[in-house]
């Protein structure tokens, strides 16, 4: 039993060294089992064999030798398990980052009064979050007047003018 705990532990601490290490046994295998042979696959395949075998001697009265194989059948399902969940997770993606160019053809607020050819700043929306931008108008526009975002002409600022309604 000693042997089948050590390997349940081993495992766990490969399991450990596998957040610090992440992809260096994938790095050096270049792809060529898709994730199969990863520190995570492996350390979850270890350690189920050490558990699962652990529990086998402890609970029945089965020798190693049953210990053993019903541990390769728990550390090959945990290994798989571990490779269909790693493999979901490397599919999710999240939506592109937003970018100021994003901002052209939106509407904001003026929150700071805009003088001819000068700059205030315009209270704008950029993937739904407010955000607050230095904003130029070709003519004058007073705070609290709905905009039209024209063009970026920076990141941190842009070209605005009045809502015509």
């Amino acid at each position: 039993m000693t042997f089948f705990l050590g390997l349940g532990i081993a495992g766990i601490v490969l399991l450990a060294l596998s957040l610090i290490f992440g992809g260096v046994l994938e790095g050096l295998l270049d792809g060529f089992f898709d994730g199969l042979l990863s520190l995570p696959v492996i350390a979850g395949f270890i350690s189920m064999l050490g558990f699962g075998g652990a529990i086998v001697l402890g609970a029945t009265s089965a020798g190693p030798v049953v210990a053993t194989v019903i541990g390769v059948g728990a550390g090959v399902a945990a290994g798989w398990l571990t490779w269909k969940l790693s493999k979901a997770l490397m599919r999710d993606q999240t939506s592109t980052t937003p970018r100021g160019g994003d901002l052209v053809g939106t509407s904001g607020t003026v929150v700071t009064a805009i003088p001819a050819d000068g700059y205030g700043e315009v209270l704008l929306r950029l993937a739904g979050q407010p955000v607050k931008y230095a904003a130029k108008s070709p003519a004058p526009v007073v705070r609290g007047t709905e905009v039209w975002v024209e063009a970026e002409l920076s990141t941190t600022s842009v070209s605005v003018r009045p809502v015509e309604r």
